[in-house]
Formats: structure tokens, sequence, C-alpha cells
């Protein structure tokens, strides 16, 4: 899955693919590298971001899901906004990404009522304020009974499981401690469910992985970001969502032939 963020804020890439142009672009660079799925975002949620309307959101996102939708290409809308969410249906996107994890019923009934693949994300607080104290009596656990109980509404509700994709939201409520846990303990989350359920892979170029190798410039944590990707690919992940396609699917060309 490739990382498309068409905002002028984004922690990773802000505003290089904020023109619709520049966005459509990129996506057919990351289609030639490799990538199965465009993942398009409107809305940056990195730590300590301000909201935006949903109409400003759907403003930037919908031109390039359209087109991309054209193209035949399968995409992934990366908003928590119901409203958005059903308009980029209508217009043929395939997967819902929800960092709240399905927790508003207006975005259940809507995978409810669609196709559509749902990726089931934890955050823990909201956007503005998730970093200030995260805080987990067992973060690996608590993670995980949330990610089940979120999947398994949504079977309640009528989603097929082989729909259903989940993700611990590394960085999305967590310190460098508990990054580092979920991290350790992929091959825990690839086994969640019985049968288990789809695991997404999502830390690349994450501000863990600076905390890690000391690079405090998102973009120039490709390779730190291609180590993640190859560990969690070899723990179970199914699904790895990256920005740097082209590396990632050198490496695991590389690891599918040592295997």
């Amino acid at each position: 899955m490739g990382v498309l963020n068409v905002t002028p804020d984004s922690f990773s890439d802000g505003g290089q693919f904020s023109k619709a142009t520049a966005a459509l672009d990129h996506a057919s660079s990351m289609l030639e590298a490799g990538a199965d799925i465009i993942e398009v975002g409107g809305e940056s949620t990195r730590p300590g971001s301000q909201e935006i309307a949903p109409d400003e959101e759907l403003a930037r996102i919908l031109p390039v899901v359209e087109t991309l939708v054209m193209q035949g290409v399968c995409v992934a809308v990366d908003s928590r906004r119901p409203q958005v969410i059903k308009a980029c249906l209508e217009h043929g996107a395939s997967i819902i990404n929800d960092i709240s994890g399905f927790t508003n019923p207006a975005m259940l009934e809507l995978a409810a009522q669609s196709k559509a693949g749902c990726v089931v994300m934890h955050m823990q607080g909201q956007p503005q304020t998730m970093q200030d104290n995260p805080q987990y009596d067992n973060v690996v656990l608590e993670i995980g009974e949330f990610l089940l109980t979120q999947a398994h509404l949504l079977v309640d509700s009528g989603v097929e499981a082989a729909r259903i994709c989940i993700d611990p939201g590394p960085g999305f409520g967590k310190n460098y401690s508990q990054n580092l846990e979920l991290l350790q303990n992929t091959a825990y989350f690839a086994n969640l469910g019985s049968p288990p359920f789809l695991l997404m892979s999502a830390w690349s170029r994450k501000r863990f992985i600076g905390e890690i190798t000391g690079e405090e410039v998102p973009s120039k944590r490709v390779a730190g970001s291609v180590a993640a990707a190859l560990y969690t690919a070899e723990r179970g992940a199914g699904v790895l969502r990256v920005h740097d396609v082209e590396a990632v699917v050198q490496a695991l060309k590389v690891w599918d032939a040592l295997r």
C-alpha cells in the first residue's frame, strides 16, 4: 500500500503532493514501483495537528480518488469522517482506513452497506493531544482487545471477516517504549482472531524509526522503514503501508528469494 498524502502539512512529505497533478504523478510512480494499493489521505493526523472541515478534506482528495479509480487502481481512503468516506465509496474507492477504529456508528453502517475493505486502527486520544502522555497497563493486550472488539463489531454489522484488516496504530497515542513493544509483538497481532484477521504494518517513516536511528528528517528514514517492513512481513503482516514503495519492493524481492 503506497501512501499518498494530499495535504499541505503531512509529517512525512508535507505539501509535496498537495496539488492533484503532483499527487497523481506520485501515485503513478508508486504503482510502477510495485504498489498494489494507493491510499489517499486529505487530513494530516500527525501529533499536534489541527482538524480541518470535512468539505475541505473531500475537496483535496476526491479528484484524486476519482482519477485513480478511472485508471483501475485499488484505492484506499484514509479518513475518520463518514461523509468523506461515503463520497469516496460512491466514486469507487475500495478500502476504508479509519484511524478511529470504526468507533463511530456511522462508519460501521457505511462499512456494512458497502463491499469495501476495512482497516481498523487503534488510537489513544485525538491527534491534537495523543502524544502528551499515553498510558497503558499492558499496551499489547489492551490494543489487541480493542482491535478484536472492533473487528467483531464489523462482523456483527454484516462485514465479512475477510474484508477486515487490523492496525495497532504505531505513533497514535504511544511513546517510544510502547511502540517498541508493539513492533516486537507483531506475531501476536498477526494471529489475532480465529481465523486471524489480516494485519497491516504501518511503521513507515514514523518518529519511532527516527528515535531508533537518530534521523530527524522523515524522508530520510527509508532504511529504517524498510527494516521494519521486512521484520513485520516475516512475522505475519499481510499489508505493508509504506511511503518508499520502490525500496520496500526491492527488499521484499531479496527476502522472498532467500526464504
